[in-house]
């Protein structure tokens, strides 16, 4: 006879409606086991974050990115740009101790247990204050197929003020519907829209009013951590005091024998999905897109046609004739930081962000 967890295995365990059944098949710890029942109520745990080095970790990296951004904190008046783009995307790629934290090996078996797959994470994401990002959820933004196999783990570096913006989410929001184009009425894979969440934007506030449900925040102490759900809707509050720093690092996480792909430009029904090469942050390793085990490959059609319209857009902007690769690197560090080409960093978002190329 087969047990509850063997029963829908294209469910994660803590998002299955025989979850508790389930749970009592798993032999979690009682942590384990809380973490489980809140993701499974209320889309979200928090925990104490497992790693004794964690404080020697926070230190280090604040030191290493706070020069990469090259601004004063403490100033508002000398910062180049708002809480959501003031960011360090995959640092991970040279710093190992952001790498450890997203690698943290009580995390990943925690997260293997309660989802039913093994966990491996795929982006990281630092923040030196609060992003004030609107109310959103990752599922737009990351998803998979089988659904619903993806997480996030937000990590206080620094004890948050009620004034410095803090992370903010919607308890049980992870229960609804995941929204995707065909619900909202628009195409994603053919659109050029750089901002992938805000044509959902409209449809979320909706759903909150509807809901009901207010908006909690998360005054973290340094160390702490929130594991939240792919649908969660979850964002940054109104930073009061713009002084305030709000340190944290973001790892996302996906789960093995999937196929991962970017809703927000994908329009599922057809089968055109703009698919995600993913890289496993612990063995920095390329991940397949799988599908019951077997590799699955966009059709030709599809995949060409996407490639071209993305390499026409990037032509069309035209490169300074005095633009130099080094200089950009120079006084953007964050891209440096990144690994991205410079050129087509600059073609992609450089001018469209108003970045310096010379000096």
């Amino acid at each position: 006879m087969q047990q509850a967890h063997e029963i829908l295995p294209g469910l994660p365990h803590v998002e299955s409606p025989l979850f508790d059944q389930i749970v009592e098949e798993l032999e979690l710890t009682p942590v384990e086991l809380q973490v489980a029942v809140d993701l499974h109520k209320r889309g979200y745990a928090v925990i104490d974050f497992p790693d004794e080095e964690i404080n020697a970790r926070i230190k280090r990296i604040k030191h290493r990115l706070a020069s990469i951004f090259d601004i004063d904190l403490s100033n508002p008046e000398g910062r180049k740009t708002d809480g959501a783009s003031l960011r360090v995307q995959d640092a991970w790629h040279s710093d190992e101790d952001v790498r450890a934290i997203a690698a943290n090996n009580q995390i990943l078996s925690l997260l293997t247990k309660i989802y039913g797959r093994k966990a491996f994470p795929f982006q990281t994401l630092n923040f030196p204050v609060g992003t004030q990002q609107h109310l959103h959820s990752d599922s737009i933004h990351f998803s998979s197929i089988p659904e619903r196999f993806m997480c996030g783990v937000w990590l206080a570096m620094e004890d948050v003020h009620p004034d410095s913006g803090p992370l903010t989410y919607l308890p049980g929001s992870h229960k609804w519907p995941v929204l995707s184009n065909a619900m909202i009425g628009r195409r994603g894979y053919s659109t050029q829209s750089q901002y992938a969440q805000a044509p959902f934007e409209l449809a979320w506030r909706a759903l909150v009013q509807a809901s009901g449900i207010k908006p909690e925040v998360f005054l973290a102490k340094k160390g702490q951590a929130l594991i939240w759900a792919a649908n969660l809707l979850h964002g940054g509050s109104v930073q009061n005091d713009p002084t305030l720093t709000r340190w944290s690092q973001v790892s996302h996480y996906y789960f093995d024998d999937c196929t991962y792909y970017t809703p927000a430009f994908s329009d599922e029904p057809l089968g055109d999905l703009k698919l995600r090469d993913i890289v496993d942050v612990v063995t920095k390793e390329a991940r397949p897109n799988l599908y019951l085990g077997e590799p699955v490959r966009s059709s030709r059609r599809a995949s060409e046609s996407f490639k071209n319209r993305i390499m026409n857009r990037i032509r069309r902007v035209t490169l300074p004739s005095d633009f130099d690769a080094a200089t950009y690197y120079d006084l953007n560090p964050d891209v440096a930081a990144s690994g991205v080409d410079a050129e087509v960093h600059y073609r992609k978002h450089g001018r469209s962000e108003g970045r310096p190329y010379r000096v």
